[in-house]
C-alpha cells in the first residue's frame, strides 16, 4: 500500500518519517495525466446550495493514485455533513495530511476517525506529542515530516516550514507548473513560495488556501500580490484565514485566473 513512500527510523518515541525522495523525476514538462479533482469540504464561506460554511479548512484531493485528506476543519458535525452532501466516500481515503496544529484544521479529524482509521497521518515533525499521542489513540499512525518528501506519484509535501507555528503544504505537480495548498500560510505566503519553487526547482503555476492575512494593510497585501507574481504564480485562489477585504484584493487583481473558492466547490486541475 505505501510502496511509494520511504520511511526513515526515526528516534522520537518510535514514530516513523516520511522520508527524503529525491526530485529527480520533477522536470519542467512533466506531472499529472489526467484530471486531479481537490474538494473544498470545510472553508469560511459556501459556494453551493446546502454546503455548511464555518471557520476552518480542509480539502479531499481524487484523481491521483492515491486519495488524501488535507486537514479536517473545526467540527465534526459540519464536517460529516459537508461530506455528505458533497457524495465524497473518506472510506478509500489513503492519508491524511494536517498543515499545521490549529484546532480549525484538525478538530473535525474524530468525525473522519469514524469512517476511515488505520491509515497515516502526515504532520510536521513539530506537533505537539499530546497531539501525536491523540491520534495514535484515534485509530491513525502519526507519519512525520522534516524534509521535502513524495506522498503519492505526483504530490509532495513541502516540508516544514520555519516559523513559530510548524507548517507544511501540498505540492502538486502538474504539466503547467506546481500546484501549491496551503492551510494558513503562518510562516508567510510569500516565503513559502519562494522556498517551494527553490526546493523543486520548477515553476509555480498556482496557489490556493488560507494566507493568513487579516491584519495586513491594503499596501501590505498589494505588496504580497506583486510578490506572488514576480515569483511567477498565474493563478491564485485566497480563503479562510485570508480576510474578506483582502480576498477581494486578490480577487481584483488576479481576475479571470483567481480561483473561487468556499466548501462545495471542486478544483480541476489537468
Amino acid at each position: 500500500m505505501l510502496h511509494l513512500m520511504l520511511f526513515l527510523a526515526s528516534g522520537q518515541a518510535g514514530y516513523r518519517y516520511l522520508g527524503d525522495n529525491s526530485f529527480a523525476g520533477i522536470t519542467t514538462d512533466n506531472g499529472i495525466d489526467k484530471p486531479v479533482t481537490i474538494s473544498i469540504i470545510y472553508d469560511n464561506y459556501s459556494k453551493a446550495e446546502g454546503i455548511e460554511p464555518d471557520w476552518g479548512f480542509a480539502l479531499f484531493i481524487d484523481g491521483l493514485e492515491r486519495e488524501i485528506l488535507f486537514d479536517a476543519g473545526a467540527k465534526t458535525s459540519v464536517f460529516q455533513s459537508n461530506l455528505k452532501k458533497m457524495s465524497i466516500d473518506v472510506q478509500s481515503a489513503d492519508f491524511v495530511v494536517f498543515s499545521h496544529e490549529h484546532g480549525d484544521h484538525t478538530g473535525g479529524i474524530q468525525g473522519f476517525t469514524e469512517m476511515r482509521k488505520n491509515i497515516p497521518v502526515v504532520m510536521p515533525q513539530s506537533f505537539s506529542s499530546g497531539f501525536k499521542e491523540r491520534v495514535t489513540k484515534s485509530g491513525l499512525e502519526p507519519v512525520l515530516v522534516g524534509k521535502p518528501a513524495m506522498i503519492c506519484k505526483n504530490l509532495y509535501t513541502s516540508g516544514e516550514f520555519d516559523g513559530s507555528i510548524p507548517e507544511q503544504a501540498l505540492v502538486l505537480n502538474t504539466k503547467s507548473g506546481l500546484v501549491v495548498m496551503t492551510g494558513c500560510s503562518h510562516p508567510g505566503i510569500v516565503e513559502m513560495l519562494k522556498q517551494v519553487k527553490r526546493d523543486f526547482g520548477k515553476d509555480i503555476y498556482a496557489v490556493f488556501g488560507g494566507f493568513h492575512l487579516l491584519q495586513k494593510s491594503d499596501k501590505e497585501v498589494n505588496e504580497i500580490i506583486s510578490a506572488m507574481k514576480e515569483i511567477g504564480v498565474i493563478r491564485c485562489g485566497a480563503t479562510h484565514c485570508t480576510g474578506d477585504s483582502q480576498i477581494r484584493m486578490f480577487r481584483d487583481q488576479f481576475g479571470e485566473n483567481f480561483i473561487e473558492m468556499g466548501a462545495g466547490n471542486k478544483i480541476v486541475f489537468n
